[in-house]
């Protein structure tokens, strides 16, 4: 497979294997695994990057050069292995990565590596469960071209930090951008519109459509004013407050949303799998819960979806409708379009863009 940072694969190995580097790339597995895991570095900083699990692999090679092995000093074979909590710091010292946890060490990338290459009898990552050690696996750091062997770790290191170096910098003019949207948004409001409602289309990343979503939403409730109180005569005057609960797509079992004071539970999806809906709902015990998704689907043929393909698949319509009554309100990208144009018109341009600065920093480890 080829694309864009392809290329600089290809002209890393260039330089470091002159003209063996086409059979360097086709014969080392972890490299064409790694040009896999590389797609998005051409695709905007807003594409969603791998790093874990580029993470997980740069702190054992790391760690394997740094200990001599890349110059066969001494047996990785006999080496006990290096120490997981230092490799998660490590992880969590690169840019990116404050936020990471240990799935990538733990298995998540020799599953992902296994669905690529099925058919290789190595996994790249090893550990001893019992002492909490790990290494590489040296086997797929040693390539035989024309009965040479070469090590490839200290070439992988420079993979890895390239593309880093291409999330980042798209990252900084994504930054850089939006921030000057926002200075200007006052003044020039048609340029920052237009960015917005780019960012709520279907194509679009699922992160910043649940960041952008998040910006809008909070900027609309909170004009609406609640007023609350134990006693009639002792009434508390609240604005309606959304909260961001956790990161986007985090497999966490949470709810995105949360508004205060009234306890509303909001959810943003991609799918129209009512499996997921239900699922969600089960999450919260049938608690009702609104969902922002990312679609153009009219919402009367989404409740009808939903419901058709739930009935066909459960046939007991009562439990059905118990799930669909949970769903206190659907929006989906027509209805969110329409609550930004109204918050345009409040001129709230601005702290939408700046809201929208602030959780892609949180969300992409920004410092």
């Amino acid at each position: 497979m080829e694309h864009e940072f392809t290329k600089v694969i290809k002209n890393i190995l260039r330089k470091n294997f002159g003209n063996i580097a086409d059979e360097i790339f086709d014969k080392s597995y972890l490299i064409r695994y790694l040009n896999y895991k590389t797609k998005s570095a051409s695709r905007g900083s807003k594409s969603r990057g791998s790093f874990a699990n580029h993470y997980a692999v740069y702190v054992l090679i790391e760690n394997y050069i740094t200990n001599g092995f890349a110059e066969d000093v001494e047996s990785y074979s006999e080496y006990d292995g290096a120490i997981y909590t230092e490799l998660l710091t490590r992880m969590r010292e690169l840019p990116f990565g404050q936020k990471l946890q240990n799935h990538a060490l733990n298995g998540r990338m020799n599953d992902e590596f296994r669905k690529f290459f099925p058919d290789v009898q190595y996994q790249p990552i090893i550990r001893d469960l019992k002492t909490k050690r790990y290494w590489i696996n040296e086997n797929l750091l040693k390539i035989i071209v024309n009965e040479e062997e070469y090590n490839i770790s200290s070439v992988t290191i420079e993979i890895i930090d390239a593309y880093i170096e291409a999330k980042r910098s798209a990252f900084d003019r994504f930054i850089s951008y939006v921030s000057k949207l926002a200075e200007i948004s006052e003044q020039d409001t048609e340029k920052a519109i237009n960015f917005i409602k780019q960012q709520i289309q279907p194509n679009v990343d699922a992160r910043v459509f649940e960041i952008v979503s998040y910006a809008i939403l909070k900027a609309y409730y909170e004009d609406t004013i609640l007023y609350w109180g134990w006693k009639p005569e002792e009434l508390n005057e609240q604005s309606l407050t959304l909260y961001k609960t956790g990161r986007t797509n985090a497999n966490d079992g949470g709810i995105d949303f949360v508004m205060r004071p009234l306890g509303r539970f909001f959810q943003v999806t991609e799918t129209l799998n009512f499996k997921k809906y239900f699922l969600d709902i089960d999450k919260i015990q049938r608690y009702p819960i609104t969902f922002v998704i990312k679609t153009e689907m009219k919402e009367i043929q989404i409740y009808e979806q939903l419901q058709s393909n739930a009935n066909s698949v459960y046939g007991i319509r009562a439990i059905v409708q118990r799930y669909m009554d949970s769903i206190e309100e659907v929006i989906n990208i027509p209805k969110l379009t329409e609550i930004f144009t109204e918050q345009v018109n409040q001129g709230k341009v601005k702290e939408i863009m700046e809201e929208i600065i602030l959780q892609s920093k949180i969300e992409f480890n920004y410092e």
